[in-house]
């Protein structure tokens, strides 16, 4: 089974992505992961990779692509696979479409998240931080026992920059801006699934779960 997840920050892309790959058992690749893998294996590709990002430049489409192709050539990723974090625009998509009709494969299912952008910012800019365990809070949907301070260590619960409102905003701008392009080219192709991200995580995770066992 080969799936792409699609879905704007604070969607629970995260969440649904690791219970996805539990469930069927295929490997959860995202090009963070890849890069790093790479870096720190000191890979050809890898050492390419590390040059464009010491400069705090993005690594170009073509290499970004060699990276993910090497990795879903690998033996844990023959029964299948679920790309997150790519591709990111039309060309990437084009040329995964390429690689894989080569190989007689294909893409099932592309499982795209929605949430609606003011419920997005709501659990942003609600969810606090414990300085010193790191355990996550929400001052709406799961609040501490004490106001601002951590339930399991006592520590000081505290607004991450990224979770502040206009960062948010920008952050969800921009996915949007990137990702329409990509949305329109997998409905054109019939397989983008649309999952109402709005509702409770299991109930989420169930939709998905019966899209993608709909077309095995």
């Amino acid at each position: 089974m080969k799936l792409i997840i699609l879905g704007p920050p604070g969607a629970g892309k995260g969440t649904q992505a690791a219970k996805i790959c539990q469930k069927f058992d295929i490997p959860h690749i995202s090009t963070g992961d890849i890069f790093r893998a790479n870096i720190k294996n000191n890979t050809v590709l890898g050492q390419k990779a590390k040059e464009y990002m010491n400069k705090g430049e993005l690594v170009p489409d073509e290499l970004t692509c060699d990276l993910v192709f090497d990795r879903i050539m690998q033996d844990d990723a023959k029964k299948g696979f679920l790309l997150d974090g790519f591709p990111r625009n039309i060309f990437q998509a084009e040329k995964l479409d390429e690689v894989l009709e080569n190989r007689n494969l294909k893409i099932d299912n592309v499982i795209n998240i929605e949430v609606d952008d003011k419920l997005l910012i709501d659990r942003a800019t609600g969810r606090r931080v414990c300085k010193d365990c790191g355990a996550t809070y929400h001052i709406a949907f799961n609040k501490s026992k004490v106001e601002n301070v951590c339930d399991n260590c006592n520590g000081e619960l505290f607004q991450r920059d990224d979770d502040k409102e206009e960062t948010i905003k920008n952050r969800i701008e921009v996915y949007n801006s990137n990702t329409k392009p990509l949305i329109d080219y997998y409905n054109k192709k019939g397989n983008l699934v649309n999952i109402a991200g709005e509702k409770d995580i299991n109930i989420v995770f169930e939709d998905i779960v019966k899209a993608v066992e709909s077309v095995k």
